[in-house]
């Protein structure tokens, strides 16, 4: 098969790794890819967000099937436009995407359907979101949540402490100022006082197929403080998942999600990524992201037993119940640690130079991931984003795949980038 990815982040480079390693994999493409993508794929260099570019490479180049990595292509409607070409395309059509491309959708799908999430209203109106602010926080307190409705790349959510906070992240999105038109509409919700989990499906339409669970860490700092970011790194499976949580998930909310997006006219294909908090052992969904996690799905992708082509291709068309009992997954935990540029969620700085990560790659049971590098002109590996590598291991237990991924970052000589020292804490804290 020729194969197209589209992306360029470290989650594209986890799925180039796992697609290339299929015989059924001829040829592979990724636009834009990356650096380390280079490795597996012939890059293309088309923008993601370039659809009418993307289609015709695929026509030209007789594609059999585009694998599509990040949000943005697919709430712009990359998947319509392979469809009309004929072309079996992994991703949600642009009106299924709404699940992720506006949280407002997302959550009013949960009311309709009793999905269980938290109390919610959304606003275009400052005064309005004032008032609801205030009738929320008088039965729940403070902390309270406000999210931009629209894409904003992991970042748009803010968690009030206090009402002075609130007010200011309600005007700062409203007024345009903090995610520009993303913000256009918020969502005011409920605080959740659990742990946050996060749990993969398929779906072609019809069927779901259950995947497996990974814990992101969001914020910047160690111990879970800072600012958020698109994610610090995470670990496979969760610590909190049991048999009779994921049951729970599978029946409350994800089977329930896929049956109501095809009442409303969306049928889902792709992932269904759920972002979970649990509490008091009880899931409950507060966001839905319509492809794979970034930095989640490198430690997914390594526990992966199983072909990923035939899995991706048996979703794009419609015979995910073929998969099952077919897709499995190492008992072994894996962790990845994202080093960033200095300065990140902020500004930082680019075109800096990295070594050693050849010699990471070197270590037991290590993969470096690559999110936002480039191939200098002399030949040196370049910083070019925020989330820059992403160092995974596998190990007999997680303390030692942690070990493992920080000996890995050891031999990363990076002045410009910093990474946090804790990746697995909560899971590694509960096994002392």
């Amino acid at each position: 098969m020729k194969i197209l990815l589209v992306g360029s982040g470290g989650r594209e480079h986890a799925l180039a790794w796992a697609i290339a390693k299929s015989p059924r994999c001829k040829k592979l493409y990724c636009a834009p890819g990356n650096a380390g993508i280079a490795q597996q794929a012939e890059l293309v260099n088309i923008d993601m967000m370039d659809i009418p570019a993307l289609t015709d490479f695929a026509v030209s180049n007789k594609i059999d099937l585009v694998i599509v990595g990040p949000e943005g292509p697919l709430v712009a409607g990359l998947a319509d436009a392979l469809h009309e070409k004929d072309i079996d395309v992994f991703g949600p059509s642009a009106k299924a995407a709404q699940l992720e491309g506006s949280k407002g959708f997302m959550k009013d799908l949960c009311k309709k359907y009793d999905i269980p999430t938290a109390a919610y209203a959304c606003f275009n109106d400052t005064k309005a979101a004032y008032e609801y602010l205030d009738e929320l926080t008088a039965r729940t307190g403070y902390p309270v949540v406000i999210k931009a409705d629209g894409l904003a790349a992991g970042k748009g959510v803010i968690i009030a402490e206090k009402v002075s906070e609130a007010k200011e992240a309600i005007d700062d999105m409203l007024s345009g100022n903090a995610f520009g038109e993303a913000g256009a509409q918020i969502v005011i919700e409920e605080y959740l006082d659990g742990e946050e989990v996060s749990y993969f499906a398929l779906a072609d339409g019809k069927t779901m197929l259950p995947l497996t669970s990974a814990q992101d860490h969001k914020r910047v700092g160690e111990g879970d403080t800072g600012p958020n970011t698109g994610g610090m790194g995470a670990y496979s499976p969760a610590r909190l998942m049991n048999a009779e949580l994921e049951e729970k998930i599978i029946h409350r909310i994800i089977e329930p999600t896929v049956k109501a997006m095809a009442a409303e006219g969306c049928a889902f294909t792709g992932v269904l990524y759920a972002g979970l908090m649990i509490v008091n052992n009880e899931p409950l969904l507060i966001e839905y992201n319509v492809r794979f996690g970034d930095p989640e799905c490198q430690p997914m992708m390594m526990r992966l037993q199983g072909d990923m082509v035939d899995i991706v291709q048996a979703g794009a068309q419609g015979r995910l119940s073929d998969m099952k009992g077919r897709v499995t997954w190492s008992d072994e935990p894996t962790l990845c640690v994202v080093m960033a540029a200095n300065g990140y969620p902020g500004d930082y700085p680019k075109n800096t130079v990295i070594k050693g990560a050849n010699a990471a790659d070197q270590v037991d049971n290590v993969t470096v991931f690559h999110a936002g590098t480039a191939q200098g002109a002399g030949g040196e590996l370049q910083s070019i984003g925020g989330r820059v590598l992403g160092v995974t291991a596998s190990g007999d237990d997680l303390a030692a795949a942690q070990k493992s991924a920080y000996e890995a970052v050891d031999k990363i000589e990076w002045p410009d980038g910093f990474c946090r020292r804790d990746i697995g804490w909560r899971a590694l804290s509960d096994e002392l």
